[in-house]
């Protein structure tokens, strides 16, 4: 296999290349693969050098930078290693080394930014051996995990410094928006210094006239003390869909936490326990008033009856409520049975004000939490809960806030433009 560059005029660039082809399919694939790849090395190369000064004086913020050296220099491609001369800059007074060819290119810790956006997006969704082991079997390429760490530590660094600056765009929808649905949630990450703590979660869910969801926004914090960190970032999205949507009506749906109401209160206007965890609370009940062993038919004949009264029917909390209450002082009860109905009974009493759920189904709005609790799966626990996986919370921090950009859908994509357009530094 052979290829070069013939010609260039302008910006555009000629290349040949040369492939044999015999044997297997097998063997003519990966011998086409490794063309490609070194056509993509040698396009690549034209590219950055293209961003490159021809060694003149220039100025930066009103300093005089003046060339030091032409310094050799290799970068990491999609496609493989790219090495070659380009100049370097310092002022009279010594200091800092900059690079026109790397600030122009957006470059990432020698990576092409194309390059660092795959490094990232992978690792993203996958530990950092299977990020290598992805590459070198699917793309040819051979990287150390140690440098798919350091791009992804530095990519996530940026997301982190511009989180209060860089605002995202939201998307056009096909369908007016008439409900938001704000939901907040925790789960359990095994950190190093700490033991378990809990990372919050946060879903912006937006939904049409008919209930359909059309949208959902996605926020993550690492585990922090206060939840302050988690609650400004909550708080930013949510005075963000005010201004665009101003006219829908926005509600808290969670589980019982106190924590999750105490925020929820100050950002919408009507209040929803999850429907799926108030119905968790009826085998209680059934259980007390059907407590027999041969009683099971009858117990679950009551628990589909209720399940549907507590979503369709008005008043059902309330007759839960007196039931319940008429079931502790039944003498007959075991500890246990009586202890849970008790449960059930406290949980339904001091929640009864925002579990109107009848009202919310005839108005097609949304009554489960599920979709900010599947993200406690899909954010978290896919990717940072597995086997002997602990966490110092700069990684934590950093890993979530790349999950949360590829799982809202159209912010990686606006996240790089952010870049191509400001730059690569953090700050």
């Amino acid at each position: 296999m052979t290829a070069e560059v013939i010609a260039r005029t302008g910006h555009e660039i000629t290349l040949q290349v040369r492939i044999d082809v015999s044997g297997t399919m097998p063997e003519a694939e990966q011998r086409v693969q490794e063309a490609c790849n070194r056509v993509g090395q040698l396009a690549t190369a034209e590219v950055l050098k293209g961003f490159d000064t021809d060694g003149s004086p220039i100025m930066l913020d009103g300093i005089k930078w003046t060339k030091r050296c032409a310094s050799h220099q290799t970068y990491h491609t999609p496609y493989g290693t790219v090495g070659l001369e380009r100049n370097v800059y310092q002022t009279s007074k010594g200091g800092r080394i900059y690079c026109p060819l790397e600030e122009g290119a957006r470059i990432i810790r020698h990576a092409t930014p194309l390059f660092a956006r795959q490094l990232s997006h992978k690792y993203a969704q996958m530990n950092v051996n299977a990020v290598c082991a992805d590459l070198r079997e699917n793309h040819g390429r051979a990287v150390t995990a140690s440098y798919v760490q350091n791009v992804t530590d530095w990519v996530g660094a940026i997301a982190c410094a511009k989180e209060e600056s860089w605002e995202y765009a939201l998307p056009e929808l096909d369908a007016a928006v008439a409900t938001v649905a704000i939901s907040v949630d925790g789960a359990r990450l095994a950190m190093k210094e700490d033991g378990w703590r809990e990372v919050m979660v946060g879903s912006l869910s937006l939904y049409d006239l008919a209930g359909e969801r059309l949208h959902t926004l996605y926020v993550a914090a690492a585990p922090e003390y206060g939840k302050e960190t988690f609650h400004e970032r909550m708080t930013r999205e949510i005075a963000q869909l005010k201004r665009r949507y101003p006219e829908a009506l926005y509600l808290g749906i969670a589980d019982g936490a106190s924590t999750n109401w105490s925020f929820l209160k100050q950002h919408t206007e009507r209040q929803l326990i999850d429907y799926y965890h108030a119905a968790e609370y009826l085998p209680a009940i059934a259980m007390a008033a059907y407590p027999g062993k041969t009683d099971k038919p009858k117990r679950e004949q009551w628990l589909h009856a209720q399940r549907h009264r507590l979503k369709h029917t008005p008043g059902t909390v309330d007759a839960l409520i007196e039931e319940a209450q008429r079931l502790t002082r039944k003498r007959s009860l075991s500890r246990t049975v009586k202890e849970d109905v008790q449960d059930a009974l406290t949980y339904f009493t001091n929640q009864r004000p925002r579990m109107d759920y009848p009202a919310f189904v005839a108005e097609n709005l949304p009554i489960g939490s599920g979709v900010v609790e599947a993200a406690c799966k899909t954010l978290v626990k896919q990717r940072l809960c597995g086997a002997g996986m602990r966490w110092k919370q700069k990684g934590a921090k950093v890993l979530l806030t790349l999950r949360t950009l590829v799982q809202s859908t159209g912010r990686w994509t606006q996240f790089w433009e952010k870049i191509e357009q400001f730059g690569a530094q953090p700050c």
